[in-house]
């Protein structure tokens, strides 16, 4: 004979505490007995107990029933409501300027900053003034953000501003406390508790399944509970106000009702295709069910977007991959198809669960199956299976209890124990404002070190799991110190190696600090000025070197001529930057070559063709069959006073006047300055002048192409 255990669990709702007897037989549950007794009166509120003796005498009244039935019954398994959880969201940023890349725990404490705004939030909604009243059952992150972009991951980014925007789930300490209380009034002591939302996932959702991105609704009377599963946890939970009995008032105000009626007819649509009710005038009406279910369309349409609407919300505004229903109100007609619609998926992916779906169960014959029986079983098995506990650490010798929904962390306890997080860190180091090159300059001081965290005296994380007994010791993170900076590095001052006229030299800028000079390796202080010398720009390179000639020469040639100022570029020094001609611009590299050309000393020729002028008028003839040149001069240069040739030298500097001189025609008489005439021995009589072929005189006019002879008469 197989051994069995009975597991006694309780469901408080807002209307009505059911009672359920589970037997637990090897490996399966057998649900024995199930008992439900409405309030009295309205003694819950949202989940909450606000009338502990009230809800103490319906829960003994179960108590007492049962025992009738299953014996004395001293333990019991409960839930806390759903609805009694506060979800809230919060963004929190982070100045990371200047700051090494983030790292996991850098991330952890920005989020763990933003539960924390989330959990005063949820106080303050509440008008409680302690934040730490609320337990943190659950958080999501719904954006990283990096400098106001959205980002996948913050982990080893680099920018001016790190934020996130979350959304966690808080159930009030309260809550837990009334729960007790009332048990104790009952004679009951509590053996396991679960939240309801947990309780119903665990029984339908294994967790095998939560991998995927399902809304677990539990449709009540007063209000519709939501659960998210995602990546292998609960992500998060919610509440609207809007549950079956909208759907009753709708029916009561349609038909003329009175809510008990309306209540029954409201089960009757979804087994039956007519329903009878007499309304409140006496009349009895035979309707079909689809009539009715028409004429309270607009009451079904507006529970389906409420709740889609919450789901969206709690899913970061995307649906779910699926939608699983249950509680009472699940069976309202064709509520499935219109959630689907509202969240935009197909009308497959969202169903009533009933306790059929839930493994290795079976009920006694006189109990009915339905989907509203799926938490109270659920509050039995999972309270049994995986019950929520209490554990007790010391955070700086001070003892908190926390409710283990979840796998808890060192940043739970932190929360719990009403550190903030933003005081954790240390502050960063005061700034220096200095000016470089006559530049206002701000140097940011260090960032704040992370909190010191010991578990147990061993070095550890926020994220990092405990267990009953720890003890914690968090120390605020040590503040960041003001900048050390050297002139060195705040300034480029790196030596460059350089070749002048095949000699080598080693540069190193100058460097002044407040007006002196300083070296790279002192430190600077708040007001500093500093400065550096340029010596990337040729001409301060050679001015520095010493080639004061260079750049003497290096200067255009200018001359005045008849008091007008010229310069002729061409005729000056050229320095050269690894065999490219350089400008005083120039900047000067690691590893250049400077070489040198002198300037050149024009003659007053070659001055003159520069300048378009001549000193001279020439025309080309021929002489006794010889081509000859004959040249007038046409102006004359002077400079000091001295009358210079066309082959004397000119110096950069110097002033020449240029005279005009009225120049005559050529002559044939010119020709005897530019040829040597030899007269024949034997020549007799007179010669014969000839031009082209034709007798001419001395004094006849020629130009340039002429044909010149003389002619000597020979003796017989």
């Amino acid at each position: 004979m197989q051994n069995s255990q009975k597991i006694f669990a309780l469901d408080i709702g807002t209307r009505s505490v059911v009672g359920i007897i589970l037997e637990e037989i090897s490996d399966s549950f057998q649900v024995t007995d199930i008992l439900v007794e409405e309030h009295k009166e309205r003694a819950m509120l949202d989940g909450q107990i606000h009338d502990v003796p009230a809800v103490a005498e319906v829960i003994s009244t179960i108590k007492e029933k049962l025992e009738e039935k299953h014996g004395p019954l001293h333990k019991v398994c409960v839930a806390a409501a759903g609805r009694a959880l506060k979800t809230e969201t919060s963004f929190a940023s982070l100045d990371i300027k200047g700051k090494p890349l983030l790292k996991k725990d850098d991330i952890l404490h920005l989020e763990l900053s933003a539960v924390q705004q989330a959990q005063a939030k949820a106080a303050e909604n509440q008008h409680d003034t302690k934040s730490y009243h609320y337990y943190c059952v659950g958080y999501s992150v719904l954006f990283h953000r990096l400098d106001g972009e959205e980002i996948g991951s913050l982990i080893d980014q680099q920018g001016d501003e790190a934020s996130v925007e979350i959304i966690a789930t808080f159930l009030p300490r309260v809550v837990v406390e009334s729960l007790i209380a009332a048990l104790n009034r009952s004679g009951l002591e509590m053996e396991a508790l679960t939240l309801e939302p947990i309780a119903a996932i665990n029984v339908l959702i294994p967790p095998s399944m939560r991998r995927l991105n399902v809304a677990l609704v539990d449709i009540g009377a007063g209000t519709s509970d939501i659960a998210l599963t995602n990546m292998g946890t609960v992500t998060a939970y919610g509440m609207v106000p809007t549950a079956g009995d909208e759907i009753t008032e709708a029916i009561s105000d349609s038909l003329l009702l009175d809510f008990p009626l309306a209540e029954k007819a409201k089960r009757e649509l979804h087994t039956s295709d007519e329903i009878t009710v007499t309304d409140i005038l006496g009349f009895e009406n035979q309707l079909p069910s689809s009539d009715v279910v028409e004429q309270i369309s607009p009451a079904i349409h507006h529970l389906a977007e409420e709740i889609a609407k919450e789901i969206l919300r709690l899913n970061n505004q995307k649906p779910p991959q699926a939608v699983m229903l249950v509680g009472g109100g699940s069976l309202t007609p064709s509520l499935p198809k219109r959630l689907a619609s509202a969240l935009q998926l197909p009308e497959n992916r969202v169903a009533v669960r009933g306790v059929d779906a839930i493994q290795n169960l079976t009920f006694a014959d006189s109990i009915s199956k339905g989907p509203e029986l799926v938490t109270p079983i659920g509050i039995a098995i999972a309270a049994k299976q995986a019950p929520v506990q209490y554990i007790s650490v010391q955070v700086n010798d001070q003892p908190i209890r926390l409710f283990e929904v979840k796998d808890l962390t060192i940043g739970d306890c932190i929360l719990a124990a009403g550190l903030r997080m933003s005081k954790l860190y240390g502050k960063p180091g005061n700034a220096l404002f200095i000016k470089v090159n006559d530049q206002e300059i701000t140097l940011p001081g260090e960032h704040g070190n992370p909190p010191i965290i010991m578990k147990n005296g061993q070095p550890s994380s926020l994220d990092e799991t405990i267990s009953n007994n720890d003890i914690l010791f968090v120390e605020k993170g040590a503040d960041g110190r003001s900048p050390s900076v050297t002139v060195g590095d705040l300034l480029d001052s790196a030596s460059k190696t350089i070749t002048v006229n095949e000699k080598t030299y080693t540069l190193s800028p100058p460097l002044y600090k407040n007006g002196r000079k300083t070296t790279t390796d002192e430190i600077i202080e708040d007001g500093d000025s500093i400065s550096m010398e340029s010596n990337e720009n040729l001409v301060d390179v050679l001015h520095q070197l010493g080639y004061m000639d260079w750049l003497e020469s290096w200067k255009p040639f200018r001359i005045t001529i008849d008091g007008k100022e010229t310069f002729i570029p061409p005729f000056g020094g050229k320095i050269f930057i690894n065999g490219k001609e350089a400008r005083s611009t120039s900047r000067i590299q690691h590893n250049d070559c400077i070489s040198f050309q002198s300037p050149i000393k024009p003659t007053v020729k070659e001055l003159l063709l520069k300048k378009q002028l001549n000193l001279e008028t020439s025309i080309h003839i021929r002489f006794n069959g010889t081509s000859v040149e004959l040249r007038k001069e046409k102006s004359k240069v002077i400079r000091n006073g001295n009358h210079l040739s066309p082959e004397d030298l000119l110096y950069s500097g110097d002033s020449i006047f240029i005279e005009e001189k009225e120049v005559s025609s050529f002559i044939f008489q010119d020709l005897f300055k530019h040829v040597e005439i030899d007269m024949p021995s034997n020549f007799k009589g007179s010669f014969v002048l000839l031009k082209n072929g034709e007798d001419t005189t001395f004094y006849d006019p020629i130009q340039t192409g002429d044909e010149l002879e003389i002619v000597w008469p020979e003796s017989s």
